[in-house]
């Protein structure tokens, strides 16, 4: 039986949602606390509640979307050391998707992709957002979306699966769109639940993560971390998790096979709950860093023993591909099964630090590096 059909939906929302609880957070230090590379520190730089998904304003303003909070904020000055955060809009149906274009937020909620435009001359007074679509699929689990803009102009959004596990062939997949909304056309399928995607730097393709199935032990099924090389491929999602485990139930285990679907470029750990991804690009990291991976590991919540709450790197070759399996970059947010905080989204600031969010601390760090 699914976790959907065990819990309810309600319960195992609310399960996710909360997260695990932490007796100690106001004892940790980013700065201590958190365990990267040699050259490398991490600082808080800005308290958002809820913090998820972000996108740089034209201007230099962070826009940073909400689930729970159902807000989304405007921090200006925050590289300067003096963050200022303003409410941008509230009352959202989990507006965890933004970005910007043309000097207008956009914004995914969960039915719902609005705009704001010429937003960053209007942080003080922000007008009536624009809506673009009013009708997206969003009943369920995994009804928040993740959106960014590609190259080509065209936004680009997840759209998560309803349930455990199930059969919803408008749901599952990765969509593009052009600016205004229309001409919605999906280009991926099979992704249980994807909340993180970027593009490489030098091939253009884009990889992403996804959250594979509950309810099947504490080691599996493994999370994953995909490249789309070829617009349209299935990734396997009912039928087929990871690489070869083949989902239990006979119904949907008999809609494919994990042969004739696109395996991950990379396995990751189980029920790590990878979200955010980025392929650093910057040149502030040493040259060994750039056109890598990196995956915000938002920390198991179906596990005996936890796993997660950290970010991970995965290196790639000079093709694109992956060159050898996946390590820690940053941890320290798990320590035995005490949780102090879940790593979500990353984002490159202008200088080349990295900035990550973490919405159960409420705050943006940076991680930078020194020569």
């Amino acid at each position: 039986m699914s976790g959907l059909q065990t819990l309810g939906l309600a319960a195992l929302l609310a399960t996710m949602l909360a997260g695990p609880a932490t007796s100690a957070g106001a004892d940790f230090d980013p700065a201590t606390d958190v365990v990267l590379p040699e050259g490398f520190r991490i600082e808080q730089i800005a308290e958002v509640p809820n913090a998820r998904a972000m996108t740089w304003g034209d201007n230099g303003t962070l826009f940073v979307g909400t689930m729970a909070k159902g807000t989304v904020y405007a921090v200006t000055h925050l590289l300067s050391g003096d963050a200022v955060v303003r409410v941008v809009d509230e009352k959202l149906k989990m507006p965890t998707g933004v970005a910007f274009r043309d000097g207008a937020l956009y914004v995914a909620e969960r039915t719902r992709l609005i705009r704001y435009p010429d937003i960053e001359g209007r942080l003080d007074n922000p007008p009536e957002p624009e809506v673009l679509q009013d009708d997206l699929p969003g009943k369920g689990l995994h009804s928040w979306k993740y959106i960014a803009f590609g190259e080509d102009g065209k936004l680009y959004m997840t759209i998560g699966s309803p349930c455990n596990v199930c059969d919803t062939p408008d749901q599952g997949v990765i969509e593009r769109m052009n600016p205004d909304g229309s001409d919605r056309q999906i280009i991926a399928r099979g992704i249980r639940n994807s909340v993180g995607f970027d593009w490489h730097p030098r091939t253009g393709e884009l990889w992403f993560s996804d959250n594979n199935r509950d309810r099947m032990g504490d080691d599996q099924p493994p999370g994953e971390l995909n490249r789309l090389a070829k617009e349209g491929a299935h990734f396997g999602f009912p039928f087929c998790h990871g690489k070869d485990v083949v989902e239990p139930q006979p119904e949907f285990a008999a809609l494919g096979s994990c042969a004739d679907s696109m395996p991950p470029a990379q396995l990751l750990g189980p029920h790590v709950a990878p979200l955010g991804v980025h392929v650093y690009d910057g040149e502030m990291f040493p040259e060994e860093y750039r056109g890598q991976v990196f995956i915000a590991e938002h920390g198991s919540w179906d596990r005996s023993e936890k796993i997660g709450y950290r970010v991970t790197r995965v290196p790639l070759s000079a093709d694109g591909t992956v060159a050898k399996g996946y390590e820690v970059f940053a941890s320290g947010w798990l320590e035995g099964e005490e949780v102090y905080g879940r790593p979500v989204a990353l984002l490159p600031a202008p200088d080349g630090s990295l900035l990550l969010s973490d919405d159960q601390r409420g705050v943006i760090y940076r991680i930078s590096y020194t020569r």
